[in-house]
């Protein structure tokens, strides 16, 4: 994968900038997603944040190899810290983190007063956290998609300034996925389904089928059944 040819991870991401957007890109390590948008006049401007000096040294070269650092920043900061109320950001790329982290940092910016018009979000794991942050936060998901590389499933969010009201299950499984219901999202949950038989096997060799949390785990399994079918 290079600036070029993106990665289909990077590339579902790609898909979901819009036209003309002024894009942060924070955690971008390389700036392959900047640079691509650029190169392909889909942006006109990036601020690519990294929160250490090896990742930001990285995006700086890449952005120079392009010929592109007159249409780019890059700066060290942590999170949305990178983006100054000069730079008219409207789109927010958040790719390649944990769901977690994803949050803590949109939280750390909703505490400075920051908001963003569009947020295209990619958690490697703990999408529900980003889903949930966003339905309290005057945030909407508009789309969602999910790509997988490898044996590795990886949703994409996107979100705008609104209000909605998301029910436990478009929590867990995204509103639009689970309306979808694509090959690779049942694939998805069909290795999760396969990751709880196991833990059901190991429960029950320790003699605890009759346990909480053996019923948990049943719930989440019968829920995940219940959406794929």
């Amino acid at each position: 994968m290079d600036s070029i040819h993106l990665s289909p991870r990077l590339k579902a991401v790609a898909d979901f900038v819009p036209l003309n957007a002024r894009l942060a890109d924070i955690g971008s390590d390389h700036a392959y997603l900047p640079v691509h948008l650029l190169l392909n006049d889909t942006i006109n401007h990036a601020i690519v944040g990294e929160v250490a000096k090896g990742p930001r040294d990285n995006a700086y070269h890449e952005l120079k190899k392009r010929h592109l650092l007159g249409r780019a920043d890059v700066r060290l900061a942590d999170g949305l810290a990178a983006i100054n109320d000069k730079d008219n950001v409207d789109t927010v790329v958040i790719a390649g983190m944990g769901g977690i982290l994803i949050g803590d940092i949109l939280k750390a910016g909703k505490q400075q007063g920051q908001a963003f018009k569009t947020l295209v979000l990619q958690p490697n794991t703990d999408e529900s956290v980003v889903r949930g942050w966003l339905n309290t936060q005057q945030y909407q998901i508009i789309d969602e998609a999910i790509v997988q590389e490898a044996s590795h499933f990886y949703e994409i969010i996107v979100a705008t300034i609104g209000t909605q009201h998301l029910s436990d299950l478009d929590v867990v499984f995204g509103p639009y996925l689970r309306a979808e219901k694509t090959a690779t999202f049942v694939a998805k949950w069909q290795k999760e389904s396969a990751r709880i038989a196991l833990i059901f096997d190991h429960l029950k060799a320790a003699g605890k089928s009759d346990t909480d949390t053996y019923r948990q785990w049943q719930l989440r399994y019968d829920q995940i059944q219940a959406v794929i079918a």
